[in-house]
Formats: structure tokens, C-alpha cells, sequence
């Protein structure tokens, strides 16, 4: 199956670039905090003793936990979309007589391949971080130093295999539909919306939100001496709760662009009639567009008070070198998982529009006007945008609450408010454009060829 793996690299290798771009960067941050690591253990004791704490160990580990598990959501969500951009190629090799088991080998051979291309810019990128990293830490003062990045491909090694065991898996999951159904069911099933949301996924959304809670709670109860504790406690909690948001979002968008939609539908009969039609009818798909939206927002505006709180905390105590050490570590964890739900929001909103195509050729075989599908995917664009910013602020609100409470003693955390502006501006930026530049090549092309599939 490698061969049919490479052929479809080189056939669709637009379809595979969000993936390389988000294996890229796993392999890159796993390489960066592995490489810290290998510099606290080739250290000598006596020269780590002298740094101080915490030591570059601890700092690597706080700060790389959150970061190795957004990157790895990023891959897990980038594949799902490499996949649904080829599942009518998959289908159809299942109505040749391709097998289940050569599906799922097909899909393992693309992870594997496009993992082996973006290894080693990953590994160089991931190794130049780690010492900009390590520099940084030697002018705070939590690293020796004499610490250095020591050459030892062992990192880069673990990088690749750590990668690769999350992207195998995640194939195997993202494979699974489109393997277990009939080849015939298998050509229509990615032009209709599934049914209701499954309990299991429901349940698994209920069992997300309390654990998401119950770090919440940790996270407000820890001593006003354990401020790092607490806060990644809190930002892990806000992953939690982003994980809950993406398992229930067919409820929780459903819901909210009920509400959206009545000014929408006001403002903009036409448009935003058929916007809101569509996104209450394909609540599935819209969730998928809204979860990269509020990780956007969820993560950088957690980040964001939480180094204003701790700041504000830090120049109200004057504790010193470690405080403004715990402020550059999160100002440098906003730029990191910033970047990391940049790209899951950009390469999610151009598969979901991308796999469009049908349905707008559908409705310029029924009259409408190129120009009239451009302002419905406008309005989708900013309701999308509305809802994950809605639900993404929620979830920042009660991490940075818990982290305020824990550090100041209360539950209102010192919020920056131009910063958060800047965060929903950029979320409307990634959005709005990503989802107008798809819809425009997507629109393109004979209508009726694009309905009967001749053209893709």
C-alpha cells in the first residue's frame, strides 16, 4: 500500500498539508522539551544545585505537558481532515474490492510517509528552539550557566516515535468509519450529516466536563506559594473543558446559533436566512469548525490573564528573579499554543469548506449566484467565529478565575483587556478569510460536473 499512499500524496498533496504542517510540529516540540531534558541530565549535579530552582527539568515538564497534548490534538484533528478530503477515493477503492484491513494499511502509509518528510525540518527547527529556549532560562537565572544542548539524537529519536504512536493511532480511529461500512454506503456517506449524537460520545462529554471541573477546584484550592502548580492545573483544566466542548458541541452550537441567528436573520434576509439554515442543519459540521475556534481563544486568553494576574501578583509581592521567570514562561506558552490552534483552526475551516463543493454546485444548479454564496459563507464565517469565541471565553473565564483565586484570593483575575481583543481579532482574521478564500475555489468549476462527480 505505500505505492497507492505515495500516489496520493503526489495526486492531492494540498489535502495532506495540514497534516505535515501539524506532524511538523509535534515533532518539533516534542524535540524542543526532549532536548531540555538531555541538557538537566548531561548537567552536573553540583552546577544544577547552584541554578536555583525550579530546574530546567521541572520547568520542561510544566511547561512542555500542555503543550505535547495540544500538539497532539492538532495532529489527531489534522488527520481526521486529511481523511475526509479523500473519503470518496477511499470509497471507491472499497467498491475495487480493497479490504477493510488495506484501507486502514492505505491510511497508516500516509501518516507514515508524510511523518518521515517533516522529521527532520521538525528535528532542526525543534533542536534551534531548545537552545533559544535554554538561553533565555541562563539570563533568568533557573539554568546553570554552563548548560548547554548536548548533540544526542536521542531526543529527535523519541520525537519521531512519539509522533508516529500518536499519528498510527489516530489513524486507526479515523480509519474506522470509513473501513467497517459497506462500500456502496461508503460513497454517500460523506454527503449526508450523521444522525444524533451518540451516548457514548455524550457520555464521554459529561465525563470530560466534571474531570475538567474537578481540576478546576484543584486549581482554586492550591496555597498562594504553589502559583505554578495552580496554574497548570488551570490551563490543563482548560484543555479538559475544551475537550468536553468538542465532544458535545452538536448540542452546545445547536443551541447557540439558535440564539445568534435571530439578529443575523434580521440584518441579512437572504443571506443570513440560508447561513442560519445551514448551520442549524449541519450542527456536526459547524461543531468542527467552532472546536479549533475556541482553542484559539480558550488557550490564548487563559494564558494571557493568567500571566496579567500573575504579574500583577509578582509586582505586588516583589518576589523576584522566579516571578519574572513564570512571566516569560507563559508570554512564551501563548506564542506556542497560539500557534498550534492557529493551524488546527486554519486547516480545519478550509476541509470543512473545501468538502462543500457538491452542495454549493447544488445551489447554482438551483439559481444562486456565485456572489449570493460568497455573502452565506461571509455570514457563516462570522457566526462561526461568534460561537467559538463565545465558547472558548467561557472556558478561558473559569480557568483563569480558578488560577486568580488560588494566586490573589479572589475569583476575578486581572484581565488585559486590549490583549483579549487582539485574540478574538485574530480568531476573526484565521476565520473569516480561510473560510472566503475556500468558498471561492469551491465555487468555481461547471456546476453540473461538480454534481455528478466528475470533477473534484
Amino acid at each position: 500500500m505505500i505505492p497507492v499512499a505515495l500516489g496520493q500524496l503526489r495526486r492531492r498533496p494540498a489535502a495532506f498539508a495540514g497534516l505535515a504542517v501539524a506532524l511538523f510540529l509535534a515533532v518539533a516540540t516534542v524535540t524542543l522539551f526532549g532536548s531540555l531534558f538531555a541538557a538537566d541530565v548531561t548537567t552536573p549535579a553540583s552546577a544544577r544545585k547552584a541554578a536555583g530552582e525550579p530546574g530546567v527539568a521541572v520547568i520542561a515538564g510544566a511547561f512542555g505537558e500542555i503543550a505535547v497534548l495540544v500538539a497532539f490534538f492538532v495532529v489527531v484533528n489534522a488527520l481526521g481532515f486529511a481523511l475526509r478530503q479523500q473519503h470518496r477515493e477511499l470509497a471507491l477503492l472499497r467498491t475495487v474490492a480493497a479490504t477493510p484491513r488495506q484501507t486502514r494499511r492505505l491510511v497508516r502509509g500516509q501518516v507514515l510517509i508524510t511523518t518521515v518528510l517533516v522529521a527532520v525540518p521538525g528535528w532542526v527547527v525543534g533542536a534551534a528552539a531548545a537552545r533559544r529556549f535554554l538561553a533565555e532560562l541562563r539570563r533568568l537565572g533557573p539554568a546553570a550557566p554552563g548548560m548547554r544542548v548536548p548533540g544526542t539524537p536521542v531526543p529527535m529519536l523519541v520525537a519521531l516515535a512519539a509522533t508516529l504512536a500518536v499519528g498510527l493511532a489516530a489513524s486507526a480511529v479515523a480509519a474506522r468509519r470509513i473501513s467497517r461500512i459497506a462500500p456502496a454506503a461508503a460513497l454517500t456517506a460523506s454527503s449526508t450529516e450523521h444522525g444524533r449524537t451518540g451516548a457514548p460520545r455524550l457520555l464521554a462529554g459529561g465525563a470530560a466536563l466534571v474531570g475538567g471541573c474537578l481540576l478546576l477546584r484543584l486549581a482554586a484550592t492550591r496555597p498562594a506559594a504553589e502559583t505554578d502548580e495552580a496554574g497548570q492545573a488551570a490551563l490543563l483544566a482548560a484543555l479538559v473543558l475544551l475537550v468536553a466542548v468538542a465532544l458535545t458541541g452538536p448540542l452546545s452550537v445547536r443551541l447557540l446559533v439558535a440564539v445568534l441567528g435571530v439578529p443575523v436573520r434580521a440584518l441579512a434576509p437572504g443571506a443570513g436566512w440560508l447561513a442560519h439554515a445551514n448551520l442549524c442543519g449541519y450542527a456536526r459540521r459547524l461543531s468542527s469548525a467552532v472546536v479549533p475556534v475556541a482553542l484559539l481563544v480558550g488557550l490564548s486568553g487563559t494564558m494571557l490573564i493568567m500571566t496579567n494576574t500573575a504579574g500583577r501578583t509578582a509586582r505586588a509581592s516583589a518576589t523576584g528573579v522566579t516571578s519574572a521567570t513564570d512571566v516569560w514562561l507563559r508570554q512564551a506558552e501563548v506564542a506556542l499554543l497560539a500557534c498550534f490552534a492557529a493551524v488546527a483552526t486554519v486547516n480545519t475551516l478550509v476541509a470543512v469548506t473545501a468538502e462543500r463543493r457538491r452542495e454549493f454546485a447544488l445551489l447554482r444548479l438551483a439559481g444562486a449566484h456565485r456572489w449570493q454564496l460568497m455573502r452565506m459563507l461571509a455570514v457563516e464565517a462570522a457566526l462561526t467565529t461568534a460561537v467559538g469565541v463565545l465558547l472558548g471565553a467561557v472556558v478561558a473565564g473559569a480557568a483563569s478565575a480558578a488560577f486568580s483565586r488560588a494566586s490573589t484570593g479572589s475569583v476575578v483575575p486581572s484581565v488585559p483587556v486590549a490583549a483579549c481583543w487582539y485574540v478574538v481579532a485574530g480568531a476573526a482574521a484565521l476565520t473569516v478569510p480561510a473560510v472566503l478564500a475556500t468558498g471561492l475555489r469551491a465555487v468555481r468549476g461547471p456546476a453540473a460536473e461538480l454534481v455528478s462527480g466528475d470533477r473534484d
